[in-house]
């Protein structure tokens, strides 16, 4: 009984066996891809006729410049130079300068526009008043400055003061970017009608105003209004419209903005508003926001688009992009080190140009210098960059830098995540 038994099993088995080796070679498989190796070498100039993985796909048929960052246009690292000119009161926090606006020249001379705070003590985020600044950019004016290298600069004073009350700009006016059109300069800015931080605003609540010059040396007249203001309630942009930032493209006036969409932690975004009239109406972009990341704007005209250094925030951070009609960025380049905050030097900004050469420098700051010992406050440097058609930087276009390891150690471990690594034994 035993042996029958094993036997029917074992016939069981054997069927079993010679059925699934019947359907295994009936079974349709998979072709092996047989081709030939990639080639040795710079990446070829034209699309090989061969499968290539999506890394080599997206080199070809994605949004980059070029085939490596050699040939691509729009890759750049930046180098920074210390600005000299301005005094810093023994960089004690009672004086400030950021938010550089773009570089323009004017005959034979440079001009550019900032935020310029001077108090009697340096910022207090939970002490501020009438007196003393809540915020960096707080209780703050617009000045200017000039120059004939781009390297040593002489601060002229104010432009833009700030307003009487309840005009908008009454608390502070920050960030301003220039726009020249037909014969005239006009400054926007943060026209802030509260304290940075006051009870009741989501922190940096504030829409744009706007003044006007026959002169970059003034004097100038302000709106007294809001010229763009912030969204409906509900909306992307309901709380903050910052950094300003105009360009003459399709015979009008393009104002790239930040909005802050809340959120933890907050989420960047840059919406786009468009005028024939410099102090508006501006319709809003319906597809605002247009680029997903980035905590301040920075464009500028290239080829027949525009361009975009996109810096500091979002899952896009670090980027340069590029969108042919203006609205509809892509990333053009991944890059690193870039400028917080930067003015460029833009020749073409105003020209209403479908022939955009680039950028080849402009100036930006360093933040919260001091903060940790109570003197917070903000100071210049100049950026030099090859984002140019007309300039051929092979140094500016080097991927592999390596810093000292000092830049490295200061992003340490905190001691929270000490304690929680040690505890993890």
């Amino acid at each position: 009984m035993k042996k029958t038994l094993f036997s029917m099993v074992s016939l069981t088995l054997l069927i079993s066996c010679n059925q699934s080796k019947e359907e295994s070679q009936n079974k349709p498989t998979t072709p092996e891809i047989v081709q030939e190796d990639f080639p040795y070498g710079n990446v070829p100039r034209e699309k090989p006729d061969r499968k290539l993985s999506a890394a080599f796909e997206r080199i070809y048929d994605g949004t980059y410049g070029g085939l490596e960052v050699t040939s691509n246009e729009l890759f750049s690292n930046f180098k920074y130079t210390p600005l000299e000119g301005f005094d810093y009161h023994g960089h004690d926090g009672t004086v400030s300068r950021r938010d550089a606006s773009k570089v323009i020249k004017v005959d034979d001379t440079y001009y550019f526009w900032y935020t310029h705070r001077e108090t009697s003590v340096p910022p207090d985020e939970n002490g501020g008043n009438d007196t003393i600044p809540s915020r960096d950019w707080d209780l703050s004016e617009i000045w200017y400055a000039t120059s004939k290298d781009g390297f040593t600069w002489k601060e002229q004073g104010v432009a833009v003061t700030r307003t009487e009350k309840p005009n908008p700009g009454w608390r502070s006016v920050s960030t301003p970017d220039i726009l020249v059109y037909k014969g005239k300069y006009y400054l926007y800015y943060q026209a802030y009608l509260n304290m940075p931080g006051a009870p009741g605003t989501k922190g940096d609540d504030c829409p744009v105003a706007a003044s006007v010059a026959d002169s970059p040396n003034g004097p100038w007249t302000p709106s007294n209004k809001i010229v763009l203001d912030n969204g409906p309630e509900g909306s992307w942009d309901q709380y903050v419209i910052h950094d300003p930032y105009p360009l003459v493209r399709d015979g009008k006036i393009y104002i790239y903005y930040k909005g802050e969409m809340g959120g933890n932690p907050k989420v960047r975004a840059q919406g786009l508003a468009i005028s024939e009239n410099p102090f508006g109406p501006f319709k809003k972009h319906p597809l605002n926001p247009v680029i997903n990341s980035g905590h301040e704007t920075a464009l500028f005209p290239f080829k027949e688009g525009l361009a975009a250094l996109v810096s500091r925030h979002g899952l896009e951070h670090n980027t340069i992009q590029y969108a042919p009609d203006g609205v509809n960025f892509e990333v053009a380049a991944i890059t690193g080190l870039m400028p917080i905050a930067p003015g460029p030097y833009v020749p073409d900004a105003f020209t209403n140009t479908n022939d955009g050469r680039g950028i080849s420098w402009g100036l930006c700051h360093f933040r919260n210098v001091g903060k940790a010992e109570g003197k917070s406050h903000s100071y210049f440097a100049r950026f030099d960059c090859d984002l140019s058609l007309d300039v051929d930087d092979p140094l500016m276009k080097e991927s592999d830098i390596l810093n000292h390891p000092d830049i490295y150690f200061q992003f340490g471990l905190t001691d929270e995540q000490r304690k929680r690594i040690n505890q993890a034994k």
